[in-house]
């Protein structure tokens, strides 16, 4: 059974040309014709996004009939964190605290989701949809909050898993304690660390690959590349990540 996942920071759908446009979004994301996708940067009642509640507004226009959102930053008026659509019933929904010291607030939303397969199989499927700091320290402290969280540390390793996000992780430095660590496999990576990863920042010339998405269990990588659409290089400052995956 193909599982195809995008991981999109969207930029509180906020383009490249400054203008808050959440349609452009959408169309990108019926173009992808997802399963799961992980958003970062999903506002609910901030006023740069005419305080609308953006994760349910794309759900429902994206065609996705379920959602769940993880708030991370409380502003003056609103917030915002990270979202989670989803073709298939999600089970449960926590959030995952990663910040560190007094540094910027960063969450990883964990969910649980039900995937329906033929002949009435259903699968259990653990996603974790993360967004890291900016300091290489930071980050190597917040994967280890996430490596001992309760959340991660109760799943077996053959439980069907994947993280992924804006990991802003630039150096690939990530790789060892995701991959050798953990056991987890990198859908961007070649099987050299030193290969060079799917570059998706910045959108209209990206050079930087800040996007990730990491699997572990019975998954398969079957493709992985950046999302294709016109609108893509102006809708956000970052490009979708896109992994189809093989669930047995």
């Amino acid at each position: 059974m193909r599982l195809r996942v995008v991981s999109y920071n969207i930029h509180r759908a906020i383009g490249v040309d400054r203008r808050f446009r959440p349609d452009r979004i959408v169309d990108i994301l019926r173009h992808q014709n997802a399963d799961v996708v992980l958003l970062q940067e999903v506002d609910e009642g901030v006023p740069r996004s005419r305080e609308l509640d953006l994760a349910r507004e794309l759900a429902a226009d994206a065609g996705f009939e379920h959602y769940a959102v993880g708030h991370n930053v409380t502003l003056r008026k609103g917030r915002y964190g990270n979202a989670t659509l989803s073709r298939y019933p999600i089970l449960r929904e926590r959030n995952i605290d990663l910040t560190v010291g007094r540094r910027k607030r960063r969450g990883c939303q964990h969910t649980r989701v039900r995937i329906e397969g033929p002949r009435g199989r259903r699968h259990r499927l653990e996603v974790f949809n993360l967004h890291l700091g900016l300091s290489a320290k930071e980050r190597l402290e917040q994967v280890a909050l996430l490596s001992r969280s309760r959340e991660l540390t109760g799943l077996s390793p053959g439980v069907a898993c994947l993280i992924g996000g804006d990991f802003n992780d630039w150096r690939s430095q990530l790789y060892a304690p995701l991959v050798e660590a953990l056991g987890f496999r990198s859908a961007c990576d070649g099987p050299n660390p030193r290969e060079r990863p799917i570059p998706t920042y910045p959108s209209f010339f990206p050079q930087a690959a800040l996007d990730r998405i990491y699997y572990r269990g019975p998954l398969r990588l079957e493709w992985a590349s950046r999302g294709r659409h016109d609108l893509t290089r102006l809708a956000s400052d970052h490009l979708p990540l896109v992994a189809d995956l093989e669930l047995p």
